[in-house]
């Protein structure tokens, strides 16, 4: 399998950087959200191509970004995994912020301490 990395955000929009508190948790729903916004510019993937969240070393953790793999003797396989990459976006779609933002208020209420009784 080939593969491309696409980064882990729209190249325009501040996202988790290695060292930040939840930076795993966040990075992956960032990942996950570009997942969602890519196939909806993209369409769904034809066989022979898949996206997963890659672990990357780094000298001061591992960072997350998302990653298209793709049958490389495959022409429409590797024409997706190349539009792909050619459309990362520059900014969160209305879908992808409505999701990063749930998952922000979701995590806020999950940090609060109980209610006293």
């Amino acid at each position: 399998m080939d593969s491309i990395d696409l980064g882990s955000a729209p190249w325009n929009e501040e996202c988790a950087s290695v060292g930040d508190e939840d930076y795993s948790a966040r990075a992956r729903r960032e990942c996950r959200a570009l997942i969602g916004q890519l196939k909806r510019r993209c369409g769904d993937p034809p066989a022979g191509v898949r996206f997963r969240i890659a672990s990357n070393p780094h000298d001061f953790g591992t960072y997350y970004s998302v990653v298209v793999e793709y049958d490389g003797n495959d022409a429409e396989a590797a024409g997706y995994a190349q539009r792909c990459d050619e459309a990362t976006p520059e900014e969160w779609d209305d879908e992808a912020r409505r999701e990063l933002d749930t998952a922000r208020k979701r995590d806020v209420d999950e940090k609060r301490p109980p209610a006293p009784p």
